[in-house]
């Protein structure tokens, strides 16, 4: 090659030269970026399974003292009623159990939810499905709600539409999404109030169970619309802490969890004065019978 040939080639290989180099360096770079990446996401997976591993031992321990303190109000109410006609004071003892027993059963439900909430992580919760009638779910499932601490006195009332439904889906996980919204609805209302389970037929490729109450409402913390909602990264989504319904705000969160892992949704309405509606929606397909009567909200 001439030195003519040479001078023009040159410029060229070494800017090749150095466009390798550069290449070199960043993928070098890159290489050193997702090294990082991977190390920290691992350290982001032990952390959250030490995490996990914590709270599912507070959890368990939670149950220890929860069965003690429930276990010792009920022999002190057993006590209570045989010595009720003989000590002016039985009266006041007597309150003082039943609250020592509501604590106890705050404890027990807290650990049952705190084992829910594990249960969904860290994605979404894998699916018993089964094909079942909804009353003998519906009529357990208040019967049980009727037993929490404050809840009982209300007038429950199934619609004859949805009684008759039978459902494709994990009866456990939609007993536990019931337990919660009804719950709620319950310490949300008053002794003689009634509450409504209906049937909403007409939303399409959806179906809502809607139960609704003649409390004060769902607070307004659980109305907004970022707190409605729940994502992959935080089932949980966002928690309330209101007076009167404190401790259930997490099963709410887990209720919308199961209800999302169904294909569906959980939502909040209120009207002042008025009472709440919850909605749970679910695919149409989740329908196991083969006629459905076409029912509308109101």
């Amino acid at each position: 090659m001439t030195a003519d040939g040479l001078s023009f080639v040159l410029p060229f290989l070494l800017l090749g030269l150095a466009v390798f180099v550069a290449g070199c360096a960043v993928l070098r770079g890159a290489r050193w970026r997702a090294r990082a990446a991977e190390a920290r996401a691992e350290a982001a997976e032990r952390r959250a399974a030490a995490a996990e591993r914590r709270l599912g031992l507070v959890a368990t321990e939670l149950r220890g003292p929860g069965l003690a303190m429930l276990g010792q109000a009920e022999r002190l109410l057993r006590g209570l009623a045989v010595a009720a006609d003989r000590s002016p004071a039985s009266g006041i003892a007597r309150v003082e159990a039943e609250t020592l027993a509501a604590v106890a059963r705050d404890l027990l439900r807290l650990a049952e939810q705190l084992n829910d909430l594990l249960a969904l992580q860290p994605g979404p919760p894998a699916l018993r499905e089964e094909t079942f009638p909804l009353r003998p779910l519906l009529e357990e499932t208040i019967a049980g709600v009727v037993a929490e601490p404050g809840a009982g006195g209300r007038h429950w009332r199934i619609a004859p539409e949805l009684a008759a439904l039978s459902l494709h889906a994990d009866r456990r996980a939609l007993r536990g999404v019931l337990r919660y919204v009804l719950t709620r609805a319950a310490l949300l209302s008053r002794a003689g109030d009634w509450i409504d389970l209906r049937l909403d037929a007409d939303r399409g490729e959806s179906i809502a169970i809607l139960i609704e109450d003649e409390g004060s409402g769902v607070p307004s913390e659980d109305l907004a619309p970022d707190a409605a909602a729940t994502t992959e990264d935080d089932p949980a989504g966002a928690l309330s802490a209101t007076g009167r319904t404190r401790g259930v705000d997490l099963g709410l969160a887990v209720a919308r969890a199961l209800l999302q892992a169904h294909g569906g949704r959980l939502e909040l309405e209120a009207a002042p004065g008025i009472g709440a509606r919850a909605s749970l929606i679910l695919p149409r397909s989740r329908i196991a019978c083969t006629a459905m009567p076409a029912v509308a909200a109101a």
